[in-house]
Order: C-alpha cells, then sequence, then structure tokens
C-alpha cells in the first residue's frame, strides 16, 4: 500500500504539471480567461500529488516496511524518533520527496495568492513556470530518483538505518527542512522574473508581488544555514562550524546573490534602476541552488553533506544549463526594455553604496563558486583530483567580507541622488565613535591582528548605524518602529553584526589541547579546571555509548562520548559543550581505553564568543519575519492595484516608495 501510495503521489504531481503547462499555455496563445482560471487549479493536484508521496514514505518508514527498496536501504526497526521521520530526506531519493512537496505547497500557495489575478498574463505565466519546475522535480522521482522501488527483504531482514552522522544530533529533523524551504522558495521570484521577460513587464510590479516570497525564502534560507552549521560545531567535534565543505559552499552562493538581489531591488523601486542586475541576480539564485542539487546529490564529490553517487546528474545539470541558457537568452531580448530610465547621479548616494554592495556579493559569490567547482572541472578534464582549501576561502572573502562590513554601516545613513559631506559627518558621527570604542576595548581584550581588530571596529561602526537607525524610528513610531522593510533590516543588520563578531573571535582566538587523564585527576588549561569523574557505558536503541564524565570549572560532568552503531563501522564521536555568553569549552573523547580503570584521552578546545552565532543568526531571522511585514510608510502602488487585463499591458512605471532615513 505504502509503494502504491508513493508511485501514485508521483504520478498525480507529474500529470498535473503537464496538464498545468497545456492548460496555461493554450490560454495564453488563444487569449481564454477561462483557461488561465482553470490552470489555477492544477496546482493544487500537483499539492496532492506531493502530500501523498510523503504519506507513503512516511507510513513505510514508521511501519518498518522494508518492501521498499529506500526503506530498506536508509531505516532500521532501531531508529529512534524523530530519525526514523528524518530519514525521509537522510538519502538521495528521499530528499527529492522533500524537494518536491515543499514545490508544490509553494505552487499551490502561489496560484490561491493570486487568484484574483490568474487571468493576467505576468501572474499567468509565472503560474506556468512554476509548473515547468514541477514537471522536472516529479519526472525524477518517478525516473532516475525514484524512492518508491520494490525490494523483497528476506524473513528477519533489518535494514542499516541512516548514515550514523544523520542521526546523531536533533538538528538534523530541522536543518534539512529549514534550508530546503530556502532553496525552494526561491522558485517563486524566479517565475515571476521569467514572466516578466517574457510579456516585457520588466518594470516595478512584479518586484513589489514577489518581495514577501524572496523574504521568507532568504530568511528561511539563513536559519538553515545558521542551523547546519551548529549540527557540524555540535556533531563533527573538529571545533569548528564551517570547513568551506563544497556542500556548505552550494548552500551559501544563493544565500550571497540573494542577499545582494534584496539591497538592490531597493535601488530599482526607488529610481527604476539595476534592472538587468535584479534580473540576473534573481535567475542567479535560482540556478545556483539547482547546481547546489547537482552538487550535493550527484556523486561527484565526497562530503559528509553529499549523498551517494547515482544516475541523476545529468539530468540536474541539463536543468540547471537549461535554466542559464533561457535566462540569458530572455535578457538579452528584452535589453530594450532593461535600460534604466535615470543614472546615478553622485559616488556619495544610497544607489551608489548599494552597486558597490552588488559588486562585493558578485566577487564573494565569484570566489566560493571558483573555489567549489574549480577541483571538479580539473578531474573531469585531465583525471587529477585536487582540492581547493579552507586558506584559499579565508584568503579571498574576508577582505570582501569587511567591505561589506563598511557598507552596511555607510549606505542606510546615505540619502538617495546625491550627500553633502556635513549630512555624513552628522549621521556617521556616533557609529564612528562606537566602532572605534569597539576596537580600542578588542585590544584591551587582548585582541591581537590587523583582520580581527578591524573585523570588531567595523561590527561596532554597522552596529551603530543600524541602531542609531532604529532609535530614530522607535521615536516616531514606538515599537513599530521595529516592522517594515528599512527597519527590519536594520534589525538583520545587527544579526549580521553579531555573526560577523562571532566569527572573528572565534575563529583567531581558539585554544585547544589533548590530555590524557586518570579517574580523579584534574588539569588547568587556558584558565579553565578539568576533572575526569569516571567513564559511563549505556546500550540504546541503535547504537552503545561510551562516555567520559568531565567537570569543568566543577560544573557538569560533561560527557563527551564514542558511538558504536549496530550497522556502522568505526566509532562516531559526540562532542559535549559548556557553552558561556563569554566562549565555549569543548570536549572531545578520542578513544576508547581498554578498561574502565585505563586512563582516557580528551581534547580541549576553548573558543570565544561562539554562541553569539547562534544568536546573531536568530536575530537575522526576527528581521527578516520584522521586514515582512508593511511599515507604517508604506504606501500602496499603482503597480499592485491597477486592474486586471489579459491584453498585455505595458511596463509597469516606476514605484516611488518612501525614503526609509528618519533622521
Amino acid at each position: 500500500m505504502n509503494l502504491a501510495l508513493g508511485l501514485a503521489g508521483a504520478a498525480l504531481g507529474l500529470a498535473s504539471a503537464v496538464g498545468g503547462i497545456v492548460t496555461l499555455a493554450v490560454g495564453l496563445a488563444q487569449r481564454r480567461p477561462a483557461l488561465l482560471r482553470t490552470g489555477r487549479i492544477y496546482a493544487w493536484l500537483i499539492l496532492a500529488g506531493g502530500l501523498l508521496c510523503v504519506v507513503g514514505m512516511q507510513r513505510a518508514l514508521l511501519t518498518d516496511d522494508f518492501t521498499i527498496r529506500y526503506v530498506a536501504e536508509n531505516h532500521s526497526v532501531r531508529t529512534p524518533f524523530p530519525f526514523d521521520v528524518a530519514t525521509m530526506w537522510a538519502a538521495l531519493e528521499g530528499s527529492i520527496i522533500l524537494w518536491a512537496v515543499l514545490l508544490a505547497g509553494f505552487t499551490a500557495l502561489s496560484a490561491h495568492r493570486f487568484r484574483d489575478r490568474v487571468t493576467d498574463p505576468l501572474v499567468a505565466w509565472a503560474l506556468l513556470v512554476l509548473f515547468v519546475v514541477c514537471t522536472f522535480f516529479f519526472a525524477l522521482l518517478l525516473g532516475p530518483a525514484n524512492p518508491f522501488e520494490r525490494f523483497d527483504p528476506p524473513v528477519g531482514f533489518d535494514g542499516p538505518g541512516p548514515n550514523p552522522l544523520l542521526q546523531n544530533h536533533l538538528l538534523m529533523a530541522f536543518h534539512p527542512p529549514m534550508l530546503y524551504v530556502g532553496y525552494v522558495g526561491f522558485t517563486v521570484p524566479f517565475a515571476f522574473a521569467i514572466a516578466a521577460l517574457i510579456t516585457g513587464r520588466v518594470g516595478e510590479g512584479w518586484l513589489l508581488l514577489t518581495r514577501r516570497w524572496t523574504l521568507v525564502a532568504w530568511g528561511f534560507l539563513t536559519i538553515g544555514i545558521v542551523l547546519g552549521a551548529w549540527w557540524s560545531y555540535e556533531v563533527l567535534g573538529w571545533g569548528g562550524y564551517w570547513g568551506w565543505d563544497p556542500v556548505e559552499n552550494a548552500s551559501l552562493l544563493p544565500w550571497l546573490t540573494g542577499t545582494a538581489f534584496l539591497h538592490s531591488v531597493m535601488v530599482q523601486e526607488r529610481r527604476g534602476m539595476l534592472r538587468v542586475w535584479n534580473l540576473s541576480l534573481l535567475c542567479a539564485t535560482f540556478a545556483l541552488t539547482i547546481l547546489g542539487t547537482f552538487i550535493t546529490r550527484s556523486g561527484v564529490l565526497d562530503s559528509v553533506h553529499a549523498f551517494t553517487e547515482s544516475a541523476i546528474g545529468p539530468w540536474i545539470l541539463s536543468f540547471f544549463t537549461l535554466v542559464v541558457v533561457t535566462t540569458i537568452a530572455l535578457i538579452a531580448w528584452r535589453g530594450d526594455r532593461l535600460r534604466a530610465p535615470t543614472r546615478i547621479d553622485a559616488v556619495a548616494s544610497r544607489e551608489a553604496a548599494f552597486l558597490a554592495n552588488n559588486v562585493a556579493f558578485a566577487a564573494f559569490a565569484a570566489f566560493v563558486l571558483f573555489g567549489t567547482v574549480f577541483p571538479l572541472l580539473v578531474e573531469a578534464l585531465n583525471d587529477e583530483q585536487i582540492s581547493v582549501g579552507a586558506p584559499f576561502f579565508t584568503r579571498m572573502t574576508m577582505p570582501i567580507g569587511l567591505a561589506l562590513l563598511f557598507l552596511m554601516a555607510v549606505a542606510p545613513v546615505l540619502p538617495w541622488r546625491k550627500a553633502s559631506g556635513e549630512l555624513l559627518r552628522h549621521r556617521l558621527f556616533w557609529p564612528a565613535w562606537i566602532g572605534a570604542a569597539c576596537a580600542v576595548l578588542a585590544v584591551v581584550w587582548g585582541a591581537s591582528g590587523w583582520a580581527p581588530v578591524t573585523a570588531f571596529a567595523l561590527g561596532g561602526f554597522a552596529a551603530g548605524s543600524a541602531g542609531r537607525q532604529l532609535v530614530l524610528a522607535t521615536r516616531r513610531q514606538g515599537w513599530r518602529g521595529f516592522v517594515g522593510r528599512a527597519n527590519g533590516g536594520m534589525v538583520v543588520h545587527l544579526g549580521v553584526v553579531v555573526v560577523a563578531v562571532a566569527l572573528a573571535a572565534s575563529s583567531s582566538y581558539s585554544h585547544q589541547a589533548e590530555f590524557t587523564l586518570e579517574e580523579g585527576q584534574s588539569v588547568e588549561f587556558r584558565g579553565h579546571t578539568l576533572t575526569f569523574v569516571g567513564l559511563s557505558e549505556r546500550r540504546e536503541a541503535n547504537r552503545f555509548v561510551t562516555q567520559a564524565l568531565v567537570e569543568v570549572d566543577g560544573a557538569g560532568p560533561y560527557a563527551p562520548a564514542l558511538n558504536r552503531y549496530d550497522f556502522a563501522n568505526g566509532l562516531i564521536g559526540t562532542p559535549s559543550v559548556r557553552t558561556l555568553p563569554t566562549g565555549d569549552v569543548m570536549l572531545t573523547l578520542l578513544a576508547l581505553p581498554e578498561s574502565a580503570e585505563d586512563p582516557v584521552a580528551i581534547r580541549v578546545i576553548i573558543q570565544p564568543l561562539v554562541v553569539w552565532l547562534w544568536v546573531g543568526g536568530a536575530v537575522m531571522f526576527v528581521g527578516t519575519l520584522l521586514a515582512a511585514f508593511p511599515g507604517r510608510r508604506r504606501r500602496p502602488t499603482e503597480a499592485v492595484s491597477a486592474p486586471v487585463a489579459v491584453a498585455e499591458p505595458v511596463a509597469a512605471p516606476v514605484a516611488a516608495p518612501p525614503p526609509v532615513e528618519v533622521g
């Protein structure tokens, strides 16, 4: 039954997506509003198909139905909750189910949100593009990534369960879904961008329709990346949270281009500029999510995150190529309409700062993309395996990151068109002093090296600038001063500053050492006292756990562990972390002692301010939610309130939202 449910869902999703494409294409070609309204119904049928796939797979996992090959290869009767649920996205084919159902959900939400405008060619074309993307992913479910293949298990069969690293921490149940919501969410604004190019309505109307969709996708992608870093920190035991792994980079790339788009889109809304930039950035963001899917699921690289090799790689790479070629062709076709009606008046202006911001983000993404893809190209062309390590990425991206912190401080206080020197001195006076004070405090507290000290100074500068904006806004509007795109964006900026300072501190001033301790023995390290209390062993449903009980400064005991999973070779470590506002003490058990009386080998890693990485990520997500709501001064625009017509209208006029500077 589970297999039949899954296959029926995939078939329903694919058939509905194809039916929607045909219906909308005929309706657009023949200008028949009735067909355009009918096309919306297919979105709900696609969602029904995706939900049937999820129900079939989850029911199979929860009932230990090993007649499905995916369940037999990735599940075990000993897999504990909630990891049995998370098994659906722990391997290749199941992750495509998650992608497909989320895509179907966004497609249905789009059809519902624009139900009163479905006869508008812009909306109809956007839905058609969404149906095309749905067709591709549901075709994967029925083709090379079919998770519902039949399997005949022998009597008493039990599968190996998920990869031990993927059932070693609760974050596995939350990190991939959050990341996928971000990935898939960018499909909606991408669809409207393609629709705008096809219809020739490349003004500002389509941007206003998709602003919240973009913010929501970006917010979930942000929290997904932060949770992934937290998972790495809590599970892998190497003391870090970001190793420039190719799959980590695959999630960072669309975040960089999406962030650049969210900034430059304000220039187009205000002054009608950067149209090519915005379309290119948005289409690049979607294309990079597809490229990330290829890197993660094609088997072209070895990574703790990557799935096993399969035939899905050529399919995804072909779809990525189609997206890129189509986007470039449409932008070239609409080149005349994409010309901006205005130009940048002065270097000292908000639009110039946002353009510089775009260039910096594009350069950041280019270096990350080059370092990620270059080893794959070398292996494909020369059959040689090389690696690009963290030093390359750090060396190339650190100056850009510092430049972005500077722009984050200056851009919000700049007016549109042109700023005078006196105005800049007035608006940047206190932020500059705050930045200088942060640099002095950092040096007093032991900071050294130009890069960390500069990061602290620019972090204070940017925080002072964002804080100034919020103070002025709350003086005028009370608590509503935190709501709206401009002020919510300042909250996001504060979160970015917190993350940047925590990155600089934790990566520059970490210390580690290894100790061999007997029971009852204590050791001093970097101002902390560690006492080995003894060993603890226990049997769990899917593993045997050996813990070293260690007190840190009299607190605890903390319990770094080594786990022996039933179907896995070797030992899987689980570090234990004492978290304080000033820094973390991470303990890792390095090897199992031969007996309970033998000493244990423990690695100790001390890193300052790590917890503020997770706090900063939460602040960024909250700021995104605040930015998604309209501020008090937001005015309706002609592009949104215009009557719907089947006939293709001319490009929408430039919208002029209110200025965000309140000081």
